[in-house]
């Protein structure tokens, strides 16, 4: 009878301390590496987030412990966001706010879109003077004009205490939107108009159906930049808005609201994070449009 020679695996050597602390040491200078090269940007995002953080925090504290150096709450004080949005007024403001800004953005764009279109693609005598024309009007501070501007609308048209004086120039073209548009439509080769005008295309047709759906990322990031503006915009409504408390938005009538809950600082920053809210809601959604729409415009021509 022949028996069977079982062969042990052999038994792996140990790993040499030299190799271990090489190892180690790899690891180590991997991890200093990360913290290096990634230490500006997380100071940075600290910079940036902190300041949030605080204000939820103490948006939800009690009001005791609103007025102590304590910075985090004891108790979630969650009804301090329905006080705020329970307040006289403060349902009223949101609503100015959010049409001022829904209707200026979409007057804006719609507006600003075939100005843009024509300074990119027609060619005409004094094409670049026009250009150069809506460039300048951009480094006009809105202080120098507000004087005749508000005596227009007011004296002239009566239209004081309303945000109509706000709303309606909108749908005259925005310098910015204007040019930010016009640097992407000159990267769409011309070839994609003519084949439009070879069909048969007129200039509006094929600026709504072959030119638009091809610069969308554009479209947003203006889009979204109006909207920022509008809904964060305090001096207009203080101009037009302040002596009928009905038309007030959330930037002026929160000014209000602080000077009337003055002490108590949970009721001010639960309605400071009621207001930003919107905004981090619709960066946080369209946040890869607008990256990918101010990326693509470049400054070209």
């Amino acid at each position: 009878m022949t028996h069977a020679t079982l062969t042990a695996p052999a038994a792996q050597a140990p790993e040499h301390p030299a190799d271990i602390r090489a190892r180690r040491t790899a690891r180590r200078k991997a991890r200093l590496n990360w913290i290096a090269v990634h230490a500006l940007g997380l100071a940075a995002a600290a910079f940036f987030v902190l300041p949030f953080v605080f204000v939820f925090l103490t948006a939800v504290m009690t009001d005791n412990q609103a007025l102590t150096r304590d910075l985090w709450p004891h108790t979630w004080q969650w009804s301090n966001f329905r006080t705020v949005w329970d307040a006289p007024g403060f349902l009223t403001w949101w609503r100015n706010t959010l049409i001022y800004a829904v209707a200026g953005t979409a007057l804006t764009v719609v507006s600003s879109l075939p100005v843009a279109y024509a300074l990119a693609k027609f060619r005409f005598r004094g094409r670049n003077l026009v250009m150069v024309l809506v460039i300048s009007t951009m480094m006009l501070p809105p202080q120098v004009i507000i004087i005749p501007m508000y005596l227009f609308w007011t004296k002239q048209l009566g239209m004081d205490g309303t945000l109509w004086p706000l709303i309606i120039p909108m749908a005259f073209g925005d310098a910015f939107t204007i040019f930010l548009l016009r640097q992407f439509l000159l990267t769409i080769p011309k070839e994609y108009t003519e084949a439009a005008r070879v069909d048969g295309c007129g200039e509006l047709r094929t600026l709504v159906t072959v030119i638009v759906p091809m610069i969308r990322p554009a479209i947003a990031a203006v889009a979204l930049f109006q909207f920022f503006y509008c809904w964060n915009d305090y001096f207009g409504p203080q101009i037009y808005a302040s002596s009928n408390p009905a038309a007030w938005t959330l930037s002026y009538g929160l000014e209000s609201f602080k000077g009337a809950h003055h002490t108590n600082w949970n009721l001010t920053m639960a309605a400071t994070v009621l207001v930003m809210a919107p905004v981090i809601v619709v960066f946080f959604f369209a946040q890869k449009a607008f990256i990918e729409g101010v990326t693509l415009t470049g400054v070209k021509g």
